[in-house]
């Protein structure tokens, strides 16, 4: 008999709904890990999930629900809103505690993170938030504090060749067809890591011949068939770091107009605010830096403006700071500075440090000589006297450069008038 295509997609089909199916993330899930220990203890705390698309966290948050025997709830941060969350809360307080999976959580603001705090602090729920982004930045400080964070990694390429077989085993539709995974490299790098889109790729692919007993997965079938849907702005894919890629390029090249393209490319792809803004915050210092130290302030405030106001306002913040970082002097004076220090740190180890520089809090230490000769800067004219401040075994070297720009040519004067010819400015 023949089964029809089913309605559910294959990826929540054939979702384990026991720890031992699941596959990846062992370092949290297999036997004596952080996460199964918990669940065999029946003492979960509340949690953050924090990883890339498809990776198994809505699998492991029913998981857990169901090895806790817990009412289930999901709710997306894309459309759910406080209100959504209350009922949840005030449905935890009729029938006991509840699981609440709350997926996207980054894409809650600060007040109704808020809403989740009380009922998270006295136990009426455990929350289970699932992101693509770094909680660090994206949760509130009081949710983190009461949720325990932990990162689920992409899926290995056995890993995700392992999920196939296991759906092509268990799932009643695939099981009509006898499906031989000849080749498995161009499926693997369409789906780009992510599990569940894997999965609903294979789908796919059999409901091309639905009136094959036999199908044979190849490289060229496979690519016949996907060819084209995989030329969107995907972003978990290539054209996601192809497209960053071209926006940073055009505002260090100070290319305003390029630069207002890729972002609309990005934008209208549904790329993250927070993640454009996040990227103009690092090329402010490291393409711009001292040559307009004003560029960090701007990118600064763009961060936090976007993630206060979202779309579709932000794109107008976003495009101003864009412009601006495009239109400064640049230099990556400070981003070449810190490297070659780190490179001579690796090198050299932890050097000693010299004894004048050290701090002298007990008598003991002041017996050892430790502060002694210390030239207090702001005790001698123009607030400088001439003393070294690196290890005996690199004093003396020079890591940072000043740009050729009117503000860092005045760093250059200043640091040339105390220094003399010591660092060669």
């Amino acid at each position: 008999m023949t089964v029809s295509t089913p309605l559910k997609p294959l990826a929540e089909r054939v979702r384990p709904l026991r720890i031992e199916d699941m596959i990846g993330q062992q370092h949290l899930i297999a036997p004596g890990a952080p996460l199964y220990q918990a669940i065999q203890n029946k003492n979960i705390p509340s949690m953050i999930f924090w990883g890339p698309p498809g990776v198994g966290k809505t699998t492991l948050a029913k998981i857990i629900g169901n090895e806790l025997g817990l009412h289930f709830y999901y709710l997306s941060a894309i459309q759910a809103g406080v209100a959504e969350v209350r009922k949840v809360i005030e449905e935890a307080k009729k029938i006991g505690k509840v699981l609440l999976f709350l997926d996207e959580i980054h894409r809650f603001n600060k007040s109704q993170q808020d809403a989740l705090l009380g009922a998270v602090e006295n136990g009426t729920i455990i929350l289970i938030g699932a992101t693509t982004e770094n909680p660090s930045f994206e949760v509130n400080n009081a949710l983190l504090s009461r949720s325990q964070v932990y990162v689920l990694n992409e899926l290995s390429k056995d890993e995700l060749i392992d999920l196939l077989h296991q759906a092509i085993e268990k799932d009643d539709y695939l099981k009509q067809h006898k499906i031989i995974l000849k080749e498995n490299e161009l499926l693997l790098q369409h789906s780009e890591g992510d599990g569940r889109k894997l999965l609903n790729l294979l789908e796919l692919l059999v409901s091309q011949v639905p009136d094959q007993e036999e199908i044979i997965l190849t490289n060229e079938w496979v690519g016949k068939i996907l060819q084209k849907k995989t030329t969107k702005y995907d972003k978990g894919g290539e054209e996601h770091y192809n497209v960053i890629s071209a926006f940073i390029k055009s505002i260090r090249g100070s290319d305003p107009n390029a630069a207002v393209y890729w972002l609309a490319r990005m934008l209208a792809g549904g790329e993250s605010v927070e993640f454009i803004a996040r990227r103009l915050l690092v090329l402010s210092s490291e393409d711009i830096g001292n040559a307009n130290p004003n560029a960090l302030l701007i990118a600064s405030n763009c961060f936090d403006a976007v993630h206060k106001i979202g779309m579709p306002e932000s794109r107008i913040i976003l495009s101003q700071c864009a412009v601006y970082l495009a239109t400064s002097p640049k230099s990556n004076a400070s981003y070449m500075a810190i490297n070659q220090a780190m490179e001579t740190v690796e090198k050299t180890g932890n050097l000693e440090i010299p004894l004048h520089l050290r701090n002298a809090p007990t008598k003991l230490m002041k017996e050892l000589n430790y502060g002694k000769n210390y030239g207090y800067a702001h005790a001698y004219e123009n607030n400088f006297v001439e003393q070294e401040f690196l290890p005996d075994n690199i004093a003396g070297q020079k890591f940072y450069e000043p740009g050729n720009n009117a503000r860092e040519n005045e760093q250059r004067a200043f640091l040339k008038a105390r220094w003399k010819e010591k660092y060669g400015y």
